[in-house]
C-alpha cells in the first residue's frame, strides 16, 4: 500500500478520529481483515464476519503494530470510524489506484476466471511488476484489498471480478476503473440467482460498458466464440480484440490436442507471429483461458514467442483448482474443489476422460467424487442429472457423489444413463467418501474431487493425498 498519513485516511474515508496519539501515526504496511496478518504499520479493518466481529481484535491487531484501525465505533486504541468498513474499504481503494500509472486489467466471465487470472498474472511478470487477486478475492472486499497492495513501481494490476447480481461489476470497476476488460464467457454459475443467462450476460457486461474509449486507450478482450459475449462488442466504446476459433479472432489456436496425460498442446497464433505451447495445466478447457491470457498480453506489447514460452511453463497459483498429487503409490488426487457450476463441471470430466487413457494403460481406473452445484434454481435437477450422464458417457469408471439432494441427482443420472450397477455410488458426506476411496483405490487410479465450494469436498482430497507420501507433481500450488 502507498503509506499515507492518519489525516489523509481521514480526509479519503471521510471517517472521524479516535484515540489518535501525538504525533499521528503513518500507515505504511497492508490493509489487513485478519489481526493475525497484522504488520508494523499495517491498517487493520474491523469488518462484521459471519461468526466473529473484527471489533473484538481491534487491540490486539495494534498490538501486534497496526498503526490503526477503521472500525464503525470506536475500540479503544487509535481508529478511523466510519458509517460502513466495507464502503471505506472502496473508497480507499479508488484513491490508490487513482493516484497511480498503473495499468488495470480486470476480467469476468462464468467460469475460468482464476485460472485465466493466474495465468495473466504470470505473463505480466514479465513484463513489470504485477499484482494480482489473490485465489477468488473478487467481491465488495476482496477487490480493495488487492487493489490496495499496489504501490508506486506497479505496472499492472490484475483484477478478478464476480457478480451476484446486476450492477455488483459496475459497482468494483468504480473502485478500480480498468484499462483492459477481458470477459470469458457467459454461463450459468449463479442462475438461479440472476434468474437466466440473458441477465447474467447484462451483468458481465458491465465491465465493457466501464471501459474508456478506443481514443483513450481502452480495450476489450471478448470470447469469439460465446455470442453473448461477441454480442458485448455493441455496448463498449473501448477497441475490441477477440480472442477463440472463430476465424475474425485475432488471437487463435490451431492444432489442438491433448498430450498423453490430458494437458493441451496447440499453435498459437497473433497479429504478430506463431508459436506452439504445451501446457503444464490439465484439460482441453484451458486452451481458451490461455487465449484469452495471450490476448491481454499481447495488448501490453508481448511477443507471440514470450507468451507461448510463459505459458508453457505456467501452474496454477491459486489452490484447489486442477491440483494434482501424484501419490507415492501410483494414485493420482485431482484436486478441482474450490468452487463447481455446470460449465467447470463438464471441463473437469472431460480433463479427467483425458487422463484416464494414460491410466487405463498403467491399469488404472478414473473415479469422478462430485458434490452439489450451487446456485442454480429451477435448473438444479436437470443440470445434475445432465453432469451425472456425462460422467457415464465419458467412459468415468466410477462415480461417487457426495451429499444430498442434488448429490442423489448425479447418481440418478448416471444410473438411468446406463446400466452401471455399483459404477455409481451415492454416499452421506464427505468422511463416507474418503472411507469408500481409501477400500478402493489402486495404483494408477485417477480420482478427480469436485464440487461447490459450500460443499466442502477438499476434504476428500487433501485425506487422499495424505494417505499416501507421494512425490508431488509440478502441477501442485503450495497449500
Amino acid at each position: 500500500m502507498i503509506p499515507l498519513s492518519v489525516a489523509e485516511l481521514i480526509t479519503v474515508v471521510r471517517g472521524e478520529p479516535h484515540d489518535i496519539p501525538e504525533p499521528p501515526p503513518r500507515v505504511t504496511g497492508p490493509v489487513v481483515i485478519d489481526s493475525r496478518l497484522t504488520e508494523p504499520g499495517s491498517l487493520f479493518a474491523a469488518l462484521p464476519g459471519e461468526h466473529v466481529d473484527g471489533h473484538d481484535f481491534a487491540v490486539s491487531a495494534v498490538a501486534a503494530g497496526a498503526a490503526a484501525v477503521l472500525a464503525t465505533r470506536p475500540v479503544g486504541v487509535p481508529a478511523v470510524v466510519v458509517d460502513d468498513v466495507t464502503d471505506a474499504l472502496g473508497a480507499l481503494a479508488r484513491h490508490t489506484v487513482g493516484g497511480l500509472g498503473t495499468t488495470v486489467v480486470a476480467l469476468t466471465g462464468s467460469a475460468g476466471k482464476t485460472s485465466t487470472k493466474d495465468l495473466i498474472a504470470q505473463l505480466l511478470e514479465r513484463t513489470g511488476e504485477t499484482v494480482w487477486t489473490p485465489g477468488s478475492f473478487n467481491n465488495e472486499i476482496g477487490l480493495p484489498l488487492t487493489a490496495l497492495r499496489a504501490v508506486e513501481s506497479t505496472r499492472f494490476l490484475v483484477l478478478e471480478m464476480g457478480a451476484r447480481g446486476i450492477g455488483h461489476i459496475r459497482y468494483l470497476t468504480s473502485l478500480t476503473p480498468p484499462r483492459i476488460g477481458l470477459v470469458l464467457n457467459v454461463g450459468t454459475a449463479h442462475i438461479g440467482e440472476f434468474g437466466g443467462r440473458e441477465a447474467i450476460a447484462t451483468a458481465k457486461g458491465e465491465l465493457v460498458e466501464a471501459l474508456p474509449s478506443a481514443e483513450d486507450g481502452g480495450v476489450a478482450v471478448l470470447n469469439a466464440d460465446d455470442p453473448l459475449v461477441r454480442a458485448m462488442a455493441a455496448r463498449t466504446a473501448a477497441r475490441t480484440l477477440f480472442f477463440g476459433e472463430a476465424e475474425d479472432a485475432a488471437i487463435r489456436a490451431d492444432n489442438v490436442g491433448l498430450t498423453a496425460d490430458g494437458r493441451p498442446s496447440f499453435r498459437l497464433r497473433t497479429p504478430t507471429g506463431c508459436a506452439d505451447v504445451t501446457m503444464r495445466l490439465y484439460g482441453e478447457h484451458h486452451v481458451s483461458n490461455a487465449l484469452a491470457a495471450a490476448a491481454v498480453a499481447h495488448e501490453v506489447g508481448m511477443s507471440a514467442t514470450a507468451i507461448a514460452e510463459t505459458l508453457s511453463a505456467a501452474g496454477p497459483l491459486s489452490k484447489w483448482r486442477m491440483e494434482v498429487t501424484e501419490r507415492a503409490d501410483g494414485v493420482t488426487i485431482v484436486n478441482d474443489a474450490y468452487n463447481a457450476n455446470p460449465e467447470s463441471m463438464r471441463a473437469a470430466l472431460r480433463a479427467l476422460a483425458a487422463m484416464g487413457e494414460a491410466a487405463r494403460a498403467r491399469g488404472g481406473r478414473t473415479w469422478a467424487v462430485l458434490g452439489r452445484m450451487a446456485e442454480l434454481g429451477d435448473d438444479a435437477l436437470a443440470e445434475h442429472d445432465a453432469v451425472g450422464r456425462l460422467a457415464v458417457r465419458l467412459n468415468v469408471s466410477r462415480l461417487v457423489s457426495v451429499g444430498g439432494r442434488e448429490a442423489a441427482w448425479l447418481d440418478m443420472g448416471a444410473k438411468n444413463e446406463g446400466s452401471w450397477g455399483e459404477e455409481s455410488v451415492h454416499v452421506s458426506d464427505a468422511q463416507a467418501a474418503v472411507e469408500l476411496l481409501r477400500g478402493e483405490l489402486r495404483p494408477g487410479d485417477v480420482v478427480l474431487v469436485k464440487a461447490s465450494r459450500a460443499v466442502g469436498l477438499e476434504r476428500v482430497a487433501l485425506q487422499l493425498a495424505d494417505d499416501a507420501a507421494g512425490a508431488v507433481d509440478g502441477e501442485v500450488a503450495a497449500r
